[in-house]
């Protein structure tokens, strides 16, 4: 591609814009000969501080924030400057792999949870009406049936924009997509063009990031002002107080969901929870229909009705809808039944948020209710390190209050001490019903061995994870594993 094909008017450039470049890259140790070398900034390093060595590895152009660095005088150099490199990155990548999007039915989902899980659920719709999909999310990234592993819930715009092209490449019709706060902030989608943009709900992370909760929930409003056609539809969660402000702030075409509000568009008639799935009777355009599915839990009701939202939107046939809710499975460590013919009930959740595990507990005990369920209920969890602090002791009164026995232990401690983060989850506690137990192995065993007939252990924070975070490092993790492994030696 010609350098001066990603263009734009408000860019300086010094130098040759007519010069051939093969690829575009922001990390200097990917860089070659004939690359273009955009230097952005990030919260650990500064890649203007690379731009020598993406030089001397063959980059023939730099694209540089005009603010933080002064380009070299070399004439075999081409210097662009701009204001914000993340945004000129996010161009750059539009224009290099010809606007992919357009050509594209892409359905972006964004909230603080539920976001996976809503993601699975349009994909098992669309696929069983016979379209050709891809996910791009927190599990792994999938073109049709082939799976990538993900590094981000959302990756950087350049391999954003290359997975949308390989896509469409593919065939592909239908692209659902996490959207996170930090790929909005950071514009990692942006330039994309999304058909419809979901809402599942706003409630307490991310707050080491974003300064406050004004900040996330701006960060999330993008996605609906900005980067949502014009043509295109919001679906949201009207049960969300940041959903109900999220209508009001924004204009076009809405459709709206709820379990409690019978204004919406699509809402819960009647619903019953059962501990081998869920029975739904929801409102829709004023006839009543039954949705039966395997998928546990209100916040599974809440990723059902997103899900159906998104497909009448997308003109799926409610049969086909009802077929594919019948059949669907919950991804990897979302509300996950690790079954191994035990006489006690284990769940494994990604919840990591104190809503999340609010939802995720109170769940759980509507289910015992339901049934007439007399066993405890066991929580074991902890909090990651380097991440907001705030919602530790939040997440142990929580727990501490709607479990029977909670066994505290070490998430993701990164570079923190995990007895320091176990603190500050006690800070929260006034009640006597838990115990410390810093190592996960060791916590996931003594919850086994203390499980009776007719309880329920709850093993919340990692989920799909299969890594503890340590110092820097990953060491092999996997909650669901582990668990399994104890079951079974259990049974012998």
């Amino acid at each position: 591609m010609k350098l001066y094909e990603i263009l734009r008017e408000d860019f300086e450039v010094s130098g040759d814009i007519n010069i051939e470049f093969n690829d575009v890259q922001y990390n200097s140790k990917e860089t070659r000969k004939g690359s273009l070398f955009v230097a952005i900034a990030g919260h650990n390093m500064d890649g203007h501080n690379f731009i020598r060595e993406a030089l001397d590895k063959g980059a023939i152009a730099v694209v540089y924030e005009k603010i933080r660095y002064n380009p070299l005088n070399n004439e075999n150099i081409t210097w662009i400057g701009v204001n914000d490199s993340r945004d000129a990155l996010a161009w750059i990548a539009n224009r290099f792999y010809g606007s992919p999007s357009n050509g594209l039915h892409l359905i972006g989902i964004t909230g603080t949870n539920g976001k996976t899980t809503t993601s699975y659920l349009i994909r098992e719709i669309l696929k069983k009406d016979g379209k050709k999909t891809g996910v791009i999310g927190t599990i792994k990234y999938l073109i049709d049936e082939d799976e990538i592993s993900a590094k981000h819930t959302t990756p950087e715009a350049l391999q954003f924009q290359h997975l949308l092209w390989e896509m469409l490449q593919k065939g592909i019709e239908y692209v659902i997509s996490e959207v996170s706060s930090h790929a909005l902030a950071l514009k990692r989608v942006d330039y994309s063009s999304f058909e419809v943009a979901v809402f599942t709900n706003l409630s307490r992370d991310h707050l080491d990031f974003h300064s406050n909760m004004e900040d996330y929930f701006q960060a999330k409003k993008r996605l609906f002002t900005e980067l949502l056609r014009e043509d295109g539809i919001s679906v949201i969660n009207i049960d969300d107080e940041y959903g109900k402000r999220l209508v009001k702030e924004i204009k076009g075409k809405k459709l709206l969901y709820s379990i409690n509000d019978k204004k919406a568009d699509i809402y819960v008639e009647d619903y019953k929870l059962m501990f081998n799935g869920t029975e739904i009777r929801v409102s829709i355009d004023g006839e009543s229909h039954l949705f039966k599915t395997p998928l546990l839990g209100i916040p599974n009701i809440y990723n059902v009705l997103s899900a159906i939202s998104v497909a009448l939107y997308l003109n799926v046939p409610l049969n086909t809808i009802k077929s594919a809710l019948l059949n669907v499975k919950a991804p990897d460590g979302r509300f996950e039944n690790i079954d191994e013919g035990q006489q006690f009930l284990v769940f494994v959740d990604y919840a990591h948020t104190p809503d999340a595990l609010e939802r995720l507990l109170k769940s759980v005990i509507k289910l015992r209710e339901g049934i007439g369920h007399v066993g405890r209920i066991i929580t074991i969890f902890g909090c990651g390190g380097n991440r907001d602090k705030g919602k530790r002791p939040q997440m142990g009164k929580i727990a501490t209050e709607l479990s029977d026995y909670v066994i505290l232990t070490s998430d993701n401690p990164r570079w923190e001490e995990p007895r320091q983060i176990i603190r500050e989850i006690e800070e929260g506690i006034s009640k006597d019903n838990f115990i410390v137990v810093p190592d996960r192995s060791d916590a996931l065993m003594i919850g086994i061995s203390i499980c009776e007939k007719g309880d329920i252990l709850i093993v919340a924070g990692k989920g799909h994870e299969d890594y503890q975070e340590i110092e820097g490092k990953r060491f092999p993790f996997s909650d669901r594993e582990i668990l399994r492994k104890l079951l079974k030696e259990l049974k012998k």
